[in-house]
């Protein structure tokens, strides 16, 4: 928290630049609760699964950072970001387990690089054990505004909006312009820069660099914050783990040649993410913390059936007996990545893509009935939901006497439903399951990769053997 709070990174926040983001409502709960995942590094009854020693120095560094070599290293993985998630119900998409394994996976490929020279890759290969030594955490920017999404736009470059390479020399690159969108943005050590699926004249945007928050000339403009109160009692998600979203903009930010991983190659741009292990290392991250947020939402639901006492009523077991399918479906998925995994042609052990490319694929679309189900328990009672403060003034007696439910007492169950108000119906409910909707992309785009990528042909050719039968 220091850290970050010496940083004095440029951040805005409702038209005022914020002096101390350790302290502000839009960021001091999910400050905290980002220290708190830090501090179980440092639980002696746990070192072994959020902890490795160092191929370097030897000393315990985190598991995030983890390059797997074998099956058990995997595991590993999955029970450290589990461990993670479970503190925030799955709720803290960008944790500092996501931006470390995704710079972990493309460090492991980092000769990708060597199309531009070996300088880039070694730039690569240096930062990653710098930020892994020093437990760094990260932002990052992978999206260009939203200003035209047509097929042939290309921006002027007299008036800016993408950010661009504007200039190269002697002491690094030259950005300008926005990126979106930052989680967390402003509230990390560094922001990692990068971009993909490049167009061919895209060069002045093909590059990928990692610099400090507090970089002269950049600035993360927030949108409004949806950590409305500091009560854990009234927002006991959104007070706690509201990750903040932010704009990006580069105004002349000079990027140091040795923070430089690609520049002006849409080609490589393009294969570090399609070639390397990128999708499968971070999916696994990325599906391990979903598995956790579906058991959150499982025992969210369970607990309004207990305590309104509806079990009786079928169509309520259907609701919940339909979580757990999708709960035991996406943790069988994650666990036959593990079983299948395999080496890649860099030495790393890599989950099996296709299991997780369903998970991924199932997510986006079930959550939001995960969501819908929660509703229809509590219904009414996810609005009928006082505050703490209510619960110490002259009208207690009231609030205690017709909140009541049929397993516990009125504070327990306010508290409950507030719990599932928040999740699933407050502003912070409802960009989790924007957020979800999104978390990997465009859904779409990424079901027509699986399209193009998953092999079939042993499924058709079983179909002719099957007629020539």
């Amino acid at each position: 928290m220091e850290r970050i709070q010496n940083l004095k990174s440029n951040v805005w926040v409702d038209g005022e630049k914020v002096t101390d983001v350790t302290t502000h409502r839009a960021f001091q709960g999910v400050i905290k609760s980002q220290a708190s995942l830090y501090d179980l590094q440092h639980d002696p009854t746990i070192k072994d699964i959020m902890t490795f020693k160092s191929p370097t120095t030897g000393n315990r560094i985190g598991t995030s950072f983890l390059r797997p070599l074998t099956k058990e290293d995997l595991e590993k993985r999955r029970k450290m970001v589990q461990y993670w998630a479970k503190t925030s119900a799955g709720m803290m998409g960008r944790s500092p387990d996501y931006m470390n394994t995704n710079l972990m996976a493309l460090a492991a490929a980092n000769s990708l690089l060597d199309a531009q020279g070996s300088l880039f890759a070694e730039n690569l290969a240096n930062f990653y054990e710098h930020a892994r030594e020093h437990d760094l955490s990260f932002t990052h920017t992978f999206v260009t505004p939203q200003v035209n999404r047509s097929e042939l736009y290309y921006e002027s470059e007299e008036r800016i909006v993408a950010a661009r390479i504007v200039e190269k020399n002697a002491d690094g690159i030259v950005i300008k312009g926005a990126r979106l969108l930052a989680t967390q943005g402003g509230i990390t050590d560094e922001i990692i820069v990068s971009s993909s699926g490049l167009k061919m004249f895209d060069e002045p945007f093909a590059y990928f660099f990692s610099i400090p928050s507090n970089t002269d000339g950049l600035k993360f403009l927030c949108r409004e914050p949806f950590s409305y109160r500091s009560s854990t009692w009234d927002h006991p998600l959104g007070a706690r783990f509201e990750e903040m979203d932010a704009i990006v903009t580069f105004d002349s930010v000079l990027v140091p040649w040795e923070r430089v991983f690609v520049v002006e190659n849409v080609e490589v741009a393009n294969t570090l993410y399609t070639e390397s292990s990128y999708k499968q290392l971070v999916l696994h991250q990325v599906v391990s913390r979903q598995v956790e947020k579906t058991a959150f939402i499982l025992g969210l639901a369970q607990a309004i059936v207990d305590t309104i006492a509806i079990g009786e009523y079928q169509h309520v077991r259907e609701k919940i007996v339909e979580i757990i399918a999708f709960y035991e479906s996406m943790k069988s998925l994650l666990l036959a990545s593990e079983i299948h995994a395999s080496f890649d042609k860099w030495g790393t052990m890599v989950p099996d893509l296709n299991p997780l490319a369903a998970a991924i694929t199932l997510y986006p679309k079930q959550y939001p009935r995960l969501v819908e189900i929660v509703q229809l328990l509590g219904a009414s009672g996810l609005v009928s939901i006082p505050t703490e403060k209510d619960f110490c003034s002259p009208i207690k007696e009231d609030v205690k006497q017709y909140m009541q439910a049929a397993t516990c007492d009125a504070t327990a169950k306010v508290k409950l439903f507030r719990l599932a108000w928040d999740a699933t119906m407050s502003a912070f409910g409802s960009r989790q399951t924007l957020y979800e909707r999104f978390f990997f992309g465009d859904p779409v785009r990424f079901v027509h990769g699986t399209y193009r990528e998953y092999d079939r042909k042993e499924f058709v050719d079983d179909i002719y053997k099957f007629l020539e039968k």
